[in-house]
């Protein structure tokens, strides 16, 4: 937000600034379309067993990442269709749920083999791991709370204003 110069008086007007309907219609639109690639990119070809990294035990993991990558594309489709803020943040609270259970799938299984490799790879990951599942944790949060306030500023909106 910024300070709208313009105004005079105690109390300056703050300006929020969102962007165009077409702008987010777009970011809705090319999301689904990523998480639909990657989608194909991991299932299909040229598949997730191409990574010499990935041991079997992916597919103990894979349901929980192909239902993060789907929830990503329906809240994408239903953003791109409907574009309101309470729905955008449903589905972004959503997506991040089904995100962070797959990490903690990924945490708990670890189908990452190293081979002989002196680099502490497993480390690595571990603490990338930590970071995101935390970081996922944090973003339900807020996540939480944005669609709190959505809802609330819907329901304020529907409220016709008291007569005098």
């Amino acid at each position: 937000m910024t300070i709208d110069p313009s105004k005079t008086g105690d109390q300056p007007r703050r300006v929020r600034r969102t962007s165009s309907a077409a702008t987010r219609r777009f970011g809705f639109a090319l999301a689904a379309v990523i998480n639909g690639l990657l989608l194909f990119v991991v299932n299909v070809w040229p598949g997730w067993q191409v990574l010499p990294f990935l041991s079997d035990r992916m597919v103990e993991v894979l349901p929980w990442i192909n239902a993060s990558l789907a929830v990503g594309i329906v809240a994408s489709l239903i953003n791109l269709i409907f574009d309101r803020p309470w729905l955008k943040a449903i589905g972004d609270l959503a997506t991040t749920v089904v995100g962070l259970v797959a990490m903690v799938q990924l945490w708990t299984v670890f189908p990452f083999t190293f081979g002989d490799s002196t680099f502490p790879w497993e480390i690595l990951v571990r603490a990338f791991l930590i970071i995101a599942i935390a970081g996922s944790a944090i973003a339900i949060v807020v996540q939480a709370v944005l669609l709190w306030r959505a809802l609330l500023r819907r329901s304020r909106a529907a409220v016709p204003p008291p007569r005098r």
